[in-house]
């Protein structure tokens, strides 16, 4: 055994618990400094107390974690120095645990643990012990704290975070690349043993990788791996604990890795040498094939940029990239004749976009290839000699003058007689008409500018020997202007003249329009078809002129209109021109020149009332009729209605009113001073409702005094009627149809009650307040005195 053995093994067993041991002390202290107490206590004979300070002694207790003994585990024993054994002291703990994880003997000062520890759970426990006299329950040693640390054991193998991991390596990778770095995480105590030192190896994945035993890191193990070759890999990590030695718990983990793509590979073409076809009519841009070169690679290490790098047909062709295919697309860059020439050959370049300088001793990343395109012969179309052909003509031609030709030819070897014709679509009037053989057009209608100006024609022309090849070709025509439209007055003018009009006054000023455009511009004179002895014109010569009267006042009565010939000519050739007459009114003008009227029968009206004066008066008589049918109306509707509505209304002498009274609060309602002097009262009329049996005199009553109480007097007035022989003998009942909206009575009748008045139970009038307190004595002593008699 060698001494570094040796020196472990007595370093293990000074860290492994001893029951034995874990023993605290309570040792007393002696105090050099004797404290005394002013105070002196019954029973010590008034000898001075003098208090002696306390000291404790004590350890750290360690308890071993995953305790699986049937009995409870032991921790330690308490001890105080006061203890003499007659079980006169007691033992207390508190703290982490106290009475339920640990326990403590009252008398020994034995603590167990009573289940289970797991130290991953909680590492140390912090209890408070105190010693107490059993009889006086007065503690003999200050109260201490120590610490339970719980000693781990190896119960919890390394756990990764992830089941599986997911990582990458560029391919062709030296030796020693770092791919991934896994972790394990170990819940045992890591300052306790190795208990958490954790060593990584690898089960799967060799010998492409390898894994670092302290660190984790997985690395690459063989030089150049080929993504080309294989792509994926399953990686097994194995995570050991107790250093990696036998007896310790272990956990694993998944890793993927995956070679990702480098540009280690050029472009191929699959072929040296290939072949197109092409006809000669295919027009500029079309697509005539595609050239692909393969790359091994992915992504944009796999982009390839194509090129036409030599050949006969580098101006006839070019060729475009398409990104998302790879391929390069050969298109026409010029149109094609087979007559000229019917082979072209191209040589075509693929080259990697994105080259790694690190694997430039792999070759150079392109490839060429030879394309060949033929050119296929076929019947085209004519062909004209202009792109767009534009004819100028005169709007005064006359009809069937050739305007202009357009030419065309078969462009095959053989060549083909050509037949013209319009679109009619483009010539709806059919105004113009062509040569079907020369191509010659020519007017079929007159032309007419002022109408239309151009003139877009399309001519086709087609093959006599195959009519449904066609081509068409645009014909502009544009008219040139004539001067064949004579100028005219430029609006409808609306003129008039005063009566007090003087000599040399301007009553109008007149443009003219011409429809021709000269080239100069448009130049009008003015002037009269005759000498008048009234106006003149005056030329501004601004294509305008101006209207003047030659003498002074005119009449209504006289020449109510005047009308004036003004002749408008034109300046170029040949010359136009036009008459236009000028309608003048004669009116009645203020101070001002404002006109006011021109109507000469005004004049002759009688005076008397205008029009609008007959329809005001109109109206007001209506307003008056419907003023008084409405007053008519509301009077109707004022009328009062009977006391009873039909003889249907009348039952047994009941009366019906629409309005209710204002109750006992309602002092505005009657007047007191008409009961108070009855003689102020009118003579009492007779009802109407019934026929009185007899008819007697009204009593006359004396009026009271103006001191009498309203009650007194109230009461004096029935009495005189309960005596009255001339009083009616029957009673009077009101019925009010409309209980007020506050109200909490609803209705007093008992018309509609089902109930006799013997069944009523009227106790319930004495909640509903001050207000009906008579009337609950009434009644409820009415039934009082019912049920004693």
């Amino acid at each position: 055994m060698t001494i570094q053995q040796v020196l472990l093994l007595l370093l293990l067993w000074m860290w492994l618990p001893h029951p034995y041991h874990t023993e605290m002390l309570f040792r007393r202290t002696p105090d050099l400094r004797s404290k005394s107490f002013g105070g002196r206590a019954s029973g010590n004979n008034g000898k001075a107390i003098h208090r002696q300070k306390r000291g404790w002694m004590w350890n750290q207790f360690f308890l071993l974690e995953e305790y699986t003994g049937s009995d409870y585990q032991y921790v330690g024993k308490l001890h105080s120095d006061q203890d003499k054994g007659d079980g006169s002291l007691k033992y207390i703990l508190s703290g982490d645990g106290a009475g339920t994880l640990f326990i403590i003997d009252e008398k020994t000062g034995d603590i167990h643990a009573t289940r289970r520890i797991d130290r991953e759970e909680k590492a140390f426990y912090t209890l408070r012990a105190q010693a107490i006299n059993r009889r006086t329950l007065r503690p003999v040693e200050p109260e201490s704290e120590f610490v339970i640390k719980i000693h781990d054991i190896n119960d919890n193998e390394p756990t990764f975070p992830e089941e599986i991991y997911t990582a990458s390596v560029p391919e062709m990778s030296v030796v020693g690349t770092s791919v991934v770095q896994v972790t394990a995480t170990d819940a045992d105590d890591p300052s306790y043993g190795n208990s958490a030192r954790v060593i990584y190896s690898i089960l799967q994945g060799q010998p492409y990788f390898s894994v670092e035993p302290e660190t984790g890191i997985i690395r690459t193990a063989l030089p150049n791996m080929n993504r080309e070759n294989r792509e994926q890999y399953q990686v097994v990590i194995q995570a050991k604990d107790m250093g990696g030695q036998m007896g310790g718990l272990s956990g694993t983990t998944t890793v993927n890795i995956t070679l990702t793509d480098v540009n280690d590979n050029p472009p191929r073409f699959p072929q040296s040498t290939i072949h197109l076809r092409i006809p000669e009519s295919s027009p500029v841009g079309t697509a005539i094939g595609s050239v692909k070169a393969t790359d091994a690679d992915t992504g944009k290490n796999a982009e390839v940029e194509y090129r036409i790098i030599d050949g006969d047909g580098t101006d006839m062709f070019d060729i475009v990239t398409q990104k998302d295919t790879q391929e390069g697309i050969i298109i026409v860059r010029k149109p094609l004749d087979y007559e000229m020439r019917r082979l072209y050959t191209l040589k075509v370049e693929a080259e990697n976009t994105h080259v790694d300088p690190r694997f430039y001793y792999l070759g150079p990343f392109k490839d060429t290839t030879i394309v060949k395109i033929s050119v296929e012969d076929v019947d085209e179309p004519p062909i004209f000699s202009r792109s767009s052909y534009l004819f100028e003509v005169h709007e005064d031609i006359e009809l069937g003058t050739i305007i202009g030709t357009v030419m065309a030819r078969d462009p095959d070897s053989v060549s083909s007689p050509i037949r013209f014709s319009l679109d009619r679509h483009t010539d709806l009037d059919r105004i113009f008409n062509i040569h079907s053989g020369n191509g010659s057009i020519y007017t079929s209608k007159p032309l007419d500018r002022e109408i239309s100006q151009w003139h877009n024609l399309s001519v086709i022309a087609a093959e006599i020997n195959n009519p449904k090849d066609t081509t068409r070709v645009p014909v502009y025509v544009r008219i040139l202007d004539v001067n064949d439209n004579a100028p005219q007055f430029a609006v409808f003018y609306d003129t008039f003249v005063c009566e007090n009009a003087r000599a040399g006054q301007l009553i109008q000023t007149i443009s003219a329009v011409d429809k021709d455009e000269p080239l100069g511009g448009q130049k009008f004179f003015f002037s009269l078809a005759a000498v008048n002895p009234n106006f003149t014109v005056q030329d501004n010569e601004d294509n305008t002129a101006r209207i003047l009267t030659r003498r002074n006042g005119f009449s209504r009565h006289e020449i109510s209109t005047y009308f004036l010939p003004v002749v408008i000519s034109d300046n170029d050739y040949p010359i136009q021109s036009s008459t236009g007459t000028l309608t003048i009114r004669v009116c009645a003008c203020d101070s001002r020149g404002n006109m006011q009227s021109c109507n000469a029968e005004a004049l002759l009206l009688p005076a008397g009332l205008s029009t609008g004066a007959l329809v005001a008066i109109l109206l007001c008589i209506i307003i008056l009729l419907v003023i008084v049918v409405l007053f008519a109306a509301l009077k109707r509707q004022r009328k009062k209605e009977p006391l009873i509505l039909s003889k249907e209304d009348i039952r047994d002498n009941i009366v019906s009113y629409n309005d209710e009274g204002g109750g006992e609060e309602d002092t505005q309602a009657f007047d007191i001073g008409t009961l108070r002097n009855p003689a102020a009262i009118e003579d009492k009329k007779l009802r109407r409702d019934i026929i009185p049996e007899t008819l007697f005199v009204p009593r006359r009553t004396p009026s009271a005094p103006d001191n009498t109480d309203v009650r007194d007097f109230i009461n004096q007035r029935l009495k005189e009627h309960d005596t009255d022989p001339s009083a009616p003998p029957y009673d009077s009942l009101a019925t009010y149809a409309y209980e007020g909206n506050d109200s909490i009575a609803e209705s007093l009748s008992s018309l509609e009650s089902g109930t006799t008045e013997g069944d009523q139970n009227y106790d319930y009038l004495r909640e509903w307040g001050p207000r009906f307190n008579k009337l609950a004595e009434m009644y409820g002593g009415g039934e009082s005195d019912k049920d004693t008699s």
